[in-house]
């Protein structure tokens, strides 16, 4: 695969919008290739700023593949937070609910295995009000900022139903009063892993956020094989 085939994979960095990933791009095509114009560019799943890994971008042709690449499924490793609630369920928002996780690493490790081992399956569970899923034409992000800047109540906040088809705990730490768990998702297409995190903290008894994402593989395809945006230049 060359580096502009029609499917390029790239590692999302931390910090920027996936749109911001195919702005660099088109930016770089352009300047290593004469000035010429980027091809159309598209990518098969959204990764929130704060998230990083794998991204599957669909280049000039490669766009027609992207409706069927989207629907494949994704592994992530996330890190839960347990002691604490965010509005936007990731470590960017506020706190909106705190409590001390007062087990030793070794007794919450325990308790969080048991825990998912019951959760593999179909969810039904309430998204984000910060995803990008719209309700009546409007990103449910943009009507959180609104909110917000108002002081406004997000209502009608959709529910969604989610599979899990593998869970597995690689780690958990726990420091002062809260604790983190590192948990491997193997989902399908339309799961919000930040709606995991919060479902698995509200079974344990804890408020809970996502503290880091990482997207490892999305269907056949797997983060060894991705470009850094820097490795194009």
């Amino acid at each position: 695969m060359t580096q502009w085939s029609e499917l390029l994979l790239i590692d999302k960095p931390y910090g920027i919008t996936s749109f911001d990933v195919i702005r660099r791009l088109r930016r770089i095509y352009s300047n290593t290739h004469g000035g010429a114009k980027a091809p159309k560019l598209g990518h098969a799943g959204t990764l929130d700023p704060l998230a990083t890994g794998l991204m599957l971008l669909g280049v000039g042709a490669g766009t027609k593949k992207l409706a069927e690449l989207v629907k494949l499924d994704k592994e992530y490793i996330a890190e839960v937070r347990f002691g604490e609630s965010r509005s936007t369920g990731d470590m960017e928002g506020e706190i909106l609910d705190e409590y001390a996780v007062i087990e030793t690493a070794e007794q919450l490790r325990q308790k969080v295995s048991a825990t998912i081992a019951t959760f593999t399956g179909i969810h039904t569970l309430p998204v984000s009000a910060y995803s990008a899923i719209k309700v009546d034409g409007v990103p449910m992000y943009k009507r959180a900022r609104e909110a917000e800047i108002t002081n406004d109540t997000i209502i009608n906040i959709p529910m969604r139903q989610m599979t899990v088809h593998e869970v597995e705990l690689l780690e958990v730490l726990v420091d002062d009063d809260r604790a983190v768990a590192t948990v491997r998702f193997l989902v399908a297409s339309g799961t919000y892993v930040r709606s995991l995190a919060e479902e698995l903290g509200r079974t344990l008894g804890y408020p809970a956020c996502l503290q880091n994402l990482r997207r490892t593989k999305v269907g056949k395809y797997d983060i060894s094989t991705a470009y850094q945006i820097t490795d194009l230049q």
